[in-house]
């Protein structure tokens, strides 16, 4: 029998930095993962001789004193983190932007497309990262994030002024801001949005949040770039500066169940029983609910709900020959095939394509692509068996459909392929039914109630971290959600 002050359950960035910062501040913390390897949604695996993401991903946190930046200095992780140029490149039938990592250069191209309106776009995007700024503020600096210390408050109120763009767009869509500016007749500027807004904030424009989604817009300035040897170099060096810092990790150690005894808890695992006098828990609530005794009686029905709301992935591993893409270098394409359909089910697709450098990835010659279309959840459900096996190859089948009109260069270089599903998603991460992207950001105050805000005990010393949780989809905000709930354990222990 292992003891523990903290256990946490997976190793997705959330349990990684979460265990990461309780080992920092001195706790004895064991973090258990299912799999052989952490990472979770934003891992690397290994198929068929290939090193692929689990999903088209960006990552962010990597800029100068943002989080990742800061541990690959502290402990050492010898991480080699790449600003790319361009950061995406968005391609329709009719034009094509690349995103550049300067916002300026960035505002220039997007005034050169079809039909602009310089000095409406202009505005626009002076309202945009009005609201951005106020908000990534609270990433640059965690310890404004809540719980608030006296100290912090303080520091909020001081920047009082820049919080007012925020409120103005409270419960209202990131359409309004555009119809706000006058410009919702001009179709990239649409169609932009809206493939920004579903790979961030997993919503389209019309339904976005609009603060939060003004946020996500800027994104792609914000410290994103590349991980070279893919996301699962960071994962792994994030596990070995937990066991540095004194905390153990069990990796092919799935937790079978976590029952409350004698005023703290005992975990049920593949390796042998834990006990610890708290748990934190980096997996869906859907999955949590079947494995904690006694129940948790509905204690994390809202976040079900919020999930059950949500997206699945159909995905394309495939691989090319080195020299198809255009690039040497790592790059994102976002994909779009018809411009007056929904940015899912095929329609749209992400592609994150690896460096030539990176030679571990693939055999000799080769590079690999990881594609990705979001998938409604509720139409999958609603289906039988068979019939959701015929929706997904569908979406697959149109997924190359896409990849072959908007990317060739990709496809006529192909050497390998592989596909999956959500039903696969869930049985290579164990995400429950295979949900992946945090909960959507649609308009509501939901998203601003300390619940959503705060770190989230399910039950009297039972944390949950993750993208349905705290903070919201992206890595750096999945990781600082982490860090956060990580101090306020160690601050209630003291």
């Amino acid at each position: 029998m292992r003891n523990a002050d903290v256990a946490v359950v997976g190793a997705g960035f959330g349990g990684l930095a979460t265990a990461l910062r309780l080992a920092e501040l001195g706790a004895n913390v064991v973090l258990c993962e299912t799999l052989r390897y952490p990472g979770g949604c934003a891992s690397t695996f290994t198929k068929s001789g290939y090193q692929f993401e689990a999903g088209a991903t960006l990552f962010s946190g990597i800029g100068e004193g943002q989080l990742f930046s800061d541990w690959n200095r502290r402990w050492k992780l010898g991480l080699q983190f790449e600003t790319l140029d361009p950061i995406v490149e968005l391609r329709t039938d009719l034009w094509s932007l690349a995103i550049p990592p300067d916002p300026e250069e960035f505002l220039r191209r997007f005034c050169e497309l079809p039909g602009a309106d310089p000095a409406a776009i202009r505005r626009f995007f002076k309202t945009q990262r009005d609201v951005a700024g106020a908000l990534w503020k609270l990433f640059d600096d965690p310890s404004l994030l809540p719980p608030l210390s006296g100290t912090s408050i303080l520091r909020h109120l001081s920047r009082t002024p820049s919080y007012t763009p925020v409120l103005r767009w409270i419960r209202r869509s990131l359409s309004d801001v555009v119809a706000h500016h006058h410009l919702d007749d001009w179709e990239p500027l649409l169609i932009y949005l809206d493939a920004v807004s579903q790979i961030t904030v997993q919503a389209k424009a019309s339904d976005a949040e609009a603060p939060f989604a003004m946020a996500a817009v800027d994104y792609f300035f914000r410290g994103t770039g590349h991980v070279h040897g893919g996301i699962g170099q960071l994962a792994w060096a994030l596990v070995d500066a937990i066991q540095s810092a004194g905390g153990h990790v069990s990796l092919a150690n799935r937790v079978k169940g976590i029952h409350r005894e004698d005023g703290g808890w005992r975990l049920e695992t593949r390796k042998g029983d834990i006990r610890a006098r708290k748990i934190v828990a980096n997996i869906l609530p859907q999955t949590l609910g079947k494995m904690v005794t006694p129940s948790l009686n509905g204690a994390l029905q809202d976040v079900e709900r919020a999930v059950e709301d949500g997206w699945g992935a159909a995905m394309l591993y495939f691989a090319v020959d080195g020299d198809a893409p255009h690039s040497d270098t790592a790059h994102h394409l976002q994909l779009i095939n018809d411009r007056e359909a929904p940015l899912n089910e095929g329609n749209h697709v992400f592609c994150s394509v690896s460096s030539a450098k990176e030679t571990d990835r693939a055999p000799d010659g080769q590079r690999t692509v990881t594609a990705s279309t979001h998938v409604p959840m509720k139409v999958l459900q609603r289906l039988s068996p068979v019939e959701q096996g015929k929706y997904i190859e569908s979406i697959q089948a149109r997924m190359r459909e896409t990849i072959q009109r908007r990317a060739p260069e990709l496809w006529t270089g192909l050497k390998f392929e592989a596909t999956a599903s959500p039903r696969t998603f869930e049985r290579f991460t164990g995400r429950h039914l295979g949900y992946v992207g945090g909960v959507p950001r649609r308009v509501g105050l939901r998203h601003y109630r300390p619940r959503a805000l705060l770190p989230r005990e399910a039950d009297r010393g039972l944390y949950t971290v993750g993208d349905s949780v705290l903070l919201g989809q992206s890595t750096l905000a999945v990781a600082l959600g982490g860090v956060r709930t990580a101090e306020v354990i160690a601050k209630r222990d003291t």
